[in-house]
């Protein structure tokens, strides 16, 4: 079955009781049993729901996966795996990382004893400089958020299998629209539900994606026991936004490559970070482990200037100052104020974020608008 069809039908049956197309929203905390024990596989809508459960069939056919769990925000599935960890365990990650992912690494688990690595994952020796008897869990994004960075996932999973620990790969950026992590060797794939697969900025999800039954046991087990978990509103409004993904997406690679094109050639910009360009580090991988690259594109301006990216970020009209992205309409963040504010700023400028870097989250709306009015802003 091809993603579109699948994006459309996997994990989804009409209603048995009406027939209705769409799946239900089950909105019930508790199910009748007929006897102790004797239900339908429907006890408390903490462990399951069943539009919860359309939707986690629905991504673990959209990921090739084989068991899907939503939790109530892309962190709390973080912290999920996370919780798989014992104190004395390692991590290697990226130091190109969601700022959120980093706090929640740093200030929370770094206390229970865990401890972190942050490397360039672009370069594969310095995973594997990191990587001992204690590393439980290597932790990737790719692309990377800010810095669009491209990691091999198929390399880190020589790594990891090499080394008995789980690969984990955030995909939020990519989506499995452009980007298949299982399919390259990872264990587990996640993603903020909130950005793409939402797609309309009117929910906050999260995701893990497993084909290992013994380890989707034991995330669903966390899932169950901690409670974060999402309404059955919110898996309805994923389960509609997922039909139309495959279309979005197309569009927000369209405009994101003639975006990043024109920023590329515009004399008041320095650096853009896109990895479509042939000069993007590991550019040659991602052309081999995506079908695309994507929506996000990150840029500096010319100079030093806090005030002149400031005047950018204030002067848009059409791409909305705000955080998150993924949605349809374009949105235009500044990370080291907003996403990765948790970052210390020494930290921010070793690994290259810098201060004036601008994050933009193309959008579906006609191009020539968006151009226009960047030129505005940046004019």
């Amino acid at each position: 079955m091809k993603f579109g069809t699948k994006a459309i039908h996997a994990g989804v049956e009409p209603d048995p009781a009406t027939g209705a197309i769409m799946t239900p929203i089950y909105q019930t905390s508790t199910y009748v049993q007929a006897s102790p024990g004797d239900h339908k596989g429907y006890e408390y809508s903490r462990t399951h729901n069943p539009t919860r459960t359309a939707l986690q069939n629905a991504l673990a056919a959209l990921e090739n996966g084989t068991h899907g769990l939503c939790f109530a925000t892309g962190m709390a599935s973080i912290d999920a795996v996370v919780k798989l960890l014992n104190p004395g365990d390692e991590v290697v990650s990226t130091n190109d990382l969601y700022g959120g992912t980093y706090r929640l690494f740093t200030r929370i688990f770094e206390g229970f004893g865990v401890k972190f690595h942050f490397v360039d994952m672009s370069d594969l020796s310095q995973v594997e400089a990191k990587m001992n008897d204690r590393t439980r869990l290597i932790w990737a994004e790719t692309p990377t958020n800010p810095l669009l960075r491209i990691i091999d996932i198929a390399g880190l999973a020589a790594i990891s299998q090499k080394h008995g620990c789980i690969l984990g790969v955030d995909n939020t950026f990519a989506t499995p629209y452009l980007q298949n992590p299982l399919d390259l060797g990872a264990d587990l794939v996640m993603h903020s539900v909130t950005k793409y697969l939402g797609g309309h900025s009117d929910v906050v999800m999260g995701a893990l994606i497993v084909k290992d039954a013994a380890l989707a046991e034991r995330l669903a087990f966390i899932q169950n026991s901690c409670g974060a978990t999402p309404g059955p509103q919110d898996c309805f409004l994923v389960l509609r936004g997922l039909k139309t993904l495959h279309l979005r997406m197309q569009r927000h690679c369209e405009n994101g490559e003639a975006i990043a094109l024109w920023l590329a050639k515009h004399p008041k910009v320095d650096k853009v970070y896109w990895p479509g360009f042939t000069t993007h580090v590991n550019h040659a991988v991602a052309k081999k482990q995506m079908r695309g690259f994507g929506g996000m594109i990150s840029f500096t301006l010319k100079g030093d200037a806090m005030a002149d990216a400031t005047r950018v970020l204030s002067s848009t009209k059409l791409f909305t100052l705000a955080e998150s992205l993924g949605g349809v309409e374009s949105l235009m963040g500044h990370p080291a104020s907003m996403t990765h504010a948790s970052i210390p700023r020494e930290e921010r400028l070793r690994n290259g974020l810098a201060d004036t870097l601008i994050r933009l989250s193309v959008g579906v709306e006609d191009l020539q608008d968006l151009i226009d009015d960047l030129e505005q802003a940046l004019r």
